[in-house]
């Protein structure tokens, strides 16, 4: 039997703001962790939110396809958040035919943004495939448009303001990594904070004063303390989050402090069990001091806005 595909001509349209978190781990491979990645969807655009490996897979178990998505924010470039990015860059370029539908890939250049490091490191990553995609233009016949990259490059300040959607990306603390940056998306009235990886930090509370969704990185530090008095040879690689990261608790007194309607961890350090008593364990301490909602982050978890 003949099915006539259905060309996705029209994206899909989003009233209102709609995150997804694709991966809540860290460095360290955890099993149903994947690394970091949230996705930000508003009016027809798909914003990616660093790309960890394994970025592609989780977009379409969240039911994204990658060919909606041009755009693509780092927060930092720890390979946990932008090893995934050469799947992302030519899967969405590649147009995905099934017998039901065809998704048109992406046949605008892809638009990167991040801190002032960004062309430099994602610019020798596009170097490094330069075999494939010429493959693509000259044997599949891929959008020559799609080959190509365009950088925003910003610590601080507006990097996108289009269609009522504003993105301001702002300074954090994860040195030795310099520079990283956090994200505040603005549409229809809503508004997101995405921390990327930092120590606290007084931009943190800038920024995210009333937001209604506040993504935060966060480590236990209690659980860390347990691992190096359990394996004291691995002192320095356990005790070393502490240096660049936030804690469960410092977290809640940010959301508290900042005002945020609902705070929501990820990058977790070490990554509990995806259970609510694991999960109430790894927050121990921090409804003492924030009373808005909590939520620890599972992969593939969504926010609606609206």
């Amino acid at each position: 039997m003949h099915i006539q595909p259905q060309v996705n001509l029209q994206p899909e349209f989003h009233e209102d703001i709609k995150v997804i978190l694709l991966g809540t781990g860290s460095p360290r491979a955890f099993y149903g962790r994947a690394k970091p990645s949230v996705a930000v969807l508003a009016g027809h655009k798909v914003f990616l939110v660093d790309c960890g490996g394994g970025v592609v897979d989780q977009l379409i178990k969240a039911g994204v396809m990658p060919q909606r998505v041009s755009d693509v924010l780092f927060t930092h470039h720890h390979y946990d958040h932008n090893s995934g990015f050469f799947d992302v860059f030519i899967t969405s370029w590649r147009t995905h035919i099934t017998p039901e539908r065809v998704f048109e890939g992406r046949s605008t250049p892809m638009h990167v943004y991040g801190p002032e490091t960004t062309k430099e490191i994602i610019g020798k990553m596009r170097e490094s495939f330069e075999f494939d995609v010429k493959l693509r233009v000259s044997y599949n016949l891929s959008d020559e448009a799609g080959a190509r990259i365009e950088y925003t490059e910003r610590n601080e300040g507006v990097v996108y303001e289009k269609e009522g959607i504003k993105i301001t990306a702002f300074e954090v603390d994860h040195r030795p990594v310099y520079p990283a940056v956090a994200y505040k998306f603005e549409y229809n009235g809503k508004s997101v904070v995405i921390s990327g990886d930092t120590i606290p930090v007084a931009n943190m509370l800038k920024y995210s004063q009333g937001v209604d969704l506040f993504i935060h990185e966060a480590y236990n530090k209690e659980w860390l303390d347990t691992l190096i008095e359990q394996y004291p040879a691995y002192d320095k690689a356990l005790s070393n989050p502490a240096k660049y990261h936030t804690t469960t608790v410092e977290a809640a007194e940010i959301a508290k402090q900042a005002g945020v309607k609902h705070l929501v961890l990820t990058h977790h350090i070490p990554a509990p069990e995806a259970n609510e008593v694991a999960e109430e364990e790894y927050i121990k301490g921090m409804r003492d001091i924030y009373q808005g909602l909590i939520t620890v982050g599972r992969d593939l978890m969504s926010f609606q806005l609206g």
